[in-house]
Order: C-alpha cells, then sequence, then structure tokens
C-alpha cells in the first residue's frame, strides 16, 4: 500500500511540476562589478534548491564529525549498561533456578560494571535489586555476614530516592523473611512493626507477623493476625475455621490462672465465642484451674442450642460440660433432662447428662443414661471409658461387686 500512495504522491508532483514550470518564461538577471549575468527562473530556482541541499549536507557531516566522539561516548556507556543490564537477569534467573553461587556472582558483577561506569552509578533502583538478589543467594548459602552487609547498603540506597521506595519495602520483608528462617522471632517482629502502615496490612507481611507471632510464642498476636488474613481471604474457609481455633485454643493454654483466663476470653470475639471447639476448651482449661462455674457459663449458650450443632459439636460441648461438672448448680438439670429428652439416640448428650446426674447423686437416671453413652460406638474412647468407670463405681458403691468388675474389665478393654 505505501509504495502505491508514493507512486502517486510521484506524478501528482510532476504534473505540478510541469504545470508551474512548463510555461516559465522569467528570467534572473545578477549583476556584478558591471558583469551581467541572465539564466532562467526554473534553472536559478533548481540551483537554489541544490545549492541548500548541499549546504544542509555539509552542515550535517560536519556536526557529525565534531559529535562523533560524544556518541561514541554514549555508545559505549549504552554498552556497558546493557551489560550490567544482562548481568542482573542473570542473577534473577540463576537465583530462581536454585544456583545460588552463580547467582550471587552475576549480581556482584553487575554493581561492579556500574560502579566502573559513573553515568549509570545513579541508577539506585537498579543497585539496590542486585544487592537484594545478593543478599538472598547470601542467604540460601548460609552466609549470614555477606548477606546483613548487603541488606543495609540496599536499604541505605534505597532511602536516597522515592523510584527505590518500593524496594525498601521489599528489603524489609525479606529481612523479616530471613529473621523468620534463622528462628528469630523478635528480630522478625522488630522489622515488621517498623513497616509502613499500608505495607504491613499487605497479605504477604500479615503472613509474616503471623509466623512471627506463632514462632514467638504470642497467641494474642497471631489470633489478632489470623483474623486480618481471613477477612482479606488469605485461607480457604476450612482453613480458617481450624487456624482460628488452633490459635484460640493457644491463647487459652497460656492462662496461669482464672484471672487470666477470663481476661483471655473477654478479648475473643463474639464469633470465637460461639465456636462450639473453642467454648469447649475455654471451659476445659477453666475447669482446670478451678473455675468450673466460668466454665459453664461459656458452654451454657451453646447448649441451649444443641439442635444448631452438628454432632462433632455436641460431642466437644458434651465433654465440656463433663469437665465442669463439679458444683453443678440445680437449675442446670431440667436443662439436661430436656437435651437428653430431644437426642434420646446421641451418645454424646446421654454421656454428659448422666455425668450430670451421678455428680448430682441421682444414681437411677444416671445409670440408664450412662450405659446408653457406654453403648454408642460412636463416642471417643474416652467418653465411653468415663462412662464405664462411673457405672463400674456406681456398681460398687451398691455392693455388686460382680458388675463393678466386669465394668472395670470393660473399661480396660476400650481402646
Amino acid at each position: 500500500m505505501r509504495p502505491i500512495i508514493w507512486f502517486v504522491l510521484l506524478f501528482v508532483v510532476a504534473v505540478v511540476a510541469a504545470t508551474t514550470l512548463g510555461a516559465n518564461d522569467g528570467l534572473v538577471t545578477f549583476y556584478w562589478n558591471g558583469w551581467r549575468l541572465d539564466v532562467s527562473l526554473n534553472l536559478f530556482l533548481f540551483l537554489l534548491v541544490g545549492t541548500c541541499f548541499v549546504l544542509v549536507t555539509v552542515i550535517q557531516g560536519i556536526d557529525s564529525l565534531v559529535g562523533l566522539p560524544r556518541r561514541a561516548r554514549e555508545w559505549r556507556v549504552a554498552r556497558r549498561d546493557r551489560t550490567a543490564q544482562a548481568a542482573l537477569r542473570d542473577a534473577l534467573a540463576q537465583y530462581f533456578g536454585g544456583r545460588y553461587t552463580r547467582a550471587q556472582k552475576a549480581a556482584q558483577r553487575a554493581l561492579a560494571i556500574q560502579a566502573d561506569t559513573p553515568e549509570i552509578a545513579q541508577d539506585n533502583e537498579f543497585t539496590v535489586l542486585a544487592h537484594l538478589l545478593a543478599a538472598g543467594s547470601a542467604h540460601r548459602l548460609q552466609n549470614r555476614e555477606f548477606r546483613d552487609a548487603a541488606l543495609r547498603q540496599a536499604l541505605e540506597l534505597a532511602r536516597r530516592t522515592a523510584s527505590a521506595r518500593s524496594a525498601e519495602e521489599g528489603a524489609r520483608l525479606l529481612a523479616a523473611e530471613w529473621a523468620l528462617d534463622d528462628r528469630d522471632a523478635n528480630r522478625a517482629m522488630e522489622l515488621l512493626d517498623e513497616l509502613p502502615q499500608g505495607v504491613a496490612r499487605r497479605t504477604h507481611a500479615l503472613r509474616l507477623k503471623l509466623q512471627a507471632a506463632r514462632l514467638g510464642r504470642r497467641p494474642q498476636d497471631a489470633l489478632r493476625t489470623a483474623r486480618l488474613l481471613v477477612k482479606h481471604g488469605a485461607f480457604s474457609h476450612g482453613a480458617a475455621v481450624g487456624l482460628l481455633r488452633s490459635l484460640a485454643s493457644e491463647s487459652l493454654d497460656v492462662a496461669h490462672d482464672a484471672d487470666q483466663l477470663r481476661r483471655i476470653w473477654g478479648l475473643f470475639d463474639a464469633a470465637d465465642r460461639r465456636d462450639p471447639f473453642i467454648a469447649a476448651r475455654g471451659a476445659t482449661r477453666a475447669a482446670d484451674l478451678g473455675a468450673c462455674e466460668d466454665g459453664r457459663a461459656w458452654v451454657r449458650p451453646l447448649w441451649d442450642q444443641l439442635d444448631e450443632l452438628g454432632w462433632d459439636e455436641r460431642c466437644v460441648i458434651a465433654g465440656a460440660v463433663v469437665a465442669c461438672v463439679a458444683g453443678l448448680p440445680l437449675d442446670w438439670l431440667p436443662r439436661l433432662e430436656t437435651a437428653a429428652q430431644q437426642f434420646p439416640n446421641d451418645g454424646a448428650v446421654a454421656f454428659a447428662t448422666g455425668c450430670a446426674f451421678a455428680e448430682r447423686q441421682l444414681w437411677g437416671k444416671a445409670g440408664v443414661l450412662l450405659e446408653r453413652a457406654a453403648a454408642d460406638a460412636r463416642l471417643p474412647n474416652a467418653f465411653r471409658r468415663h462412662a464405664l468407670l462411673t457405672l463400674a463405681e456406681m456398681a460398687a458403691r451398691d455392693g455388686d461387686a460382680p458388675r463393678a468388675a466386669q465394668r472395670y474389665e470393660a473399661a480396660a478393654r476400650v481402646g
């Protein structure tokens, strides 16, 4: 298409020239020191255009000749810049390929080329990235001294220019990740706390903070960070629920007395307190610390909503009720009996209700319910064993030694 357009333009120029200059009879006269020269106007125009073309060509030639050293210097700088960029790309490729020694050497080669070329030495972003690659390779090679030195240089250079701000953020996140690899939770938390607020709320930074909190045995910090990650969609639903339950359990386990346990429980979100597994863990821990009343108060809302819980959730709530059965008040008995009637085939509910009746010395009702629980093969072995041992104690109290021995033997056989 382009040749056709040029061909049409050439015809247009030829037609215009023929129309304009074909019938041009004008003359141009030059006078010089008594001499006179007459030339046609067409010849004058052609000579004028040719002279201008020659002058422009001569000027361009002189300019090219004069600027040759400058262009040669620019070419050399561009060549060294391309070489440095190629070395940096090679370092990156070697790093991702697991060849950390080669990656470190390639990064140092890029830095050496840049240092020997003043024209590109001011590219701080390039320098920071090269230092980070060298530091990362040294970290993989367990060369912590070189890694820390390269990291310090990268951070110092990143502070000097706004264009390297993202590289500075990356350097701090890498430093925190390396501190975690070194099992230095305090150092990792310090580095993460120094991050700007916007960077600190990024998913990767929160993941690192979660790891540092768990490594430093700070379950409360870990739980708060995990909640932020769940809001960011960093985990699937199942993984998020499991993680929050695990961290909440760790928080409850660090309590050394009932007052501390109550403070930790008060820091939980309402969703955590409504979780059957977390509530059961808190109640069990409260029973261990002699605060059975608090434990019963924590599981009571869930016990009143057993119809909304799954079987495994009813199982853990029943275990928590049994753990807090000491000193059970009378107002719990109607609640327990109603649940046993509502779930006549649920061994977990029968187990919790039977243990509660046994605590209140209602032996007849307790025996029926505990027999039902001991016969439920779905129950955890610990629950069945506990039910059989309680039945054996009841039989021994009634003086039925053969029945007591039979229950003790059955309890021993439970795996």
